[in-house]
């Protein structure tokens, strides 16, 4: 018997497996994508906008389905798109523009991954509406 409110270890094998998959999506992109001559990361900025639109689409498809699979959402959204965004690596390059006395750099960095990253979860739910309302029409 598990204690109350502690995951299933199916729940965990989910999270664990979607996180390495995604953790090795982002090293790739930033293996493939090093930061700017000016030192601005380009590549969190980019894994972190990239992976907020994910999770806005994954969220509007998944609650559109009366009976997701229960393991989805952890593989997916905690596992594979948490795995893959980086928000304490986004915290680190901006202390670091700020220690390299670019303040501007890092507000603009900081600023730009808050408001893109709201702004793509918005669109990445409202792009995926029309899919959505097909799924729902079509369950059972």
């Amino acid at each position: 018997m598990m204690p109350p409110g502690s995951a299933a270890p199916t729940v965990l094998a989910a999270v664990a497996t979607g996180g390495a998959l995604g953790a090795a999506a982002r090293y790739g992109v930033a293996t493939a994508w090093p930061p700017a001559d000016d030192g601005f990361p380009w590549a969190t900025l980019g894994t972190n906008l990239v992976g907020c639109l994910l999770i806005g689409v994954l969220m509007r498809l998944v609650t559109a389905h009366p009976r997701p699979h229960r393991l989805l959402r952890p593989f997916l959204g905690a596992g594979l798109l948490g795995g893959f965004t980086t928000f304490s690596v986004q915290t680190l390059e901006t202390t670091n523009l700020i220690t390299a006395e670019r303040p501007w750099l890092a507000a603009g960095y900081a600023l730009g991954t808050l408001v893109g990253g709201v702004a793509a979860v918005w669109l990445g739910g409202t792009a995926a509406r029309p899919v959505a309302a097909r799924i729902a029409q079509a369950a059972p």
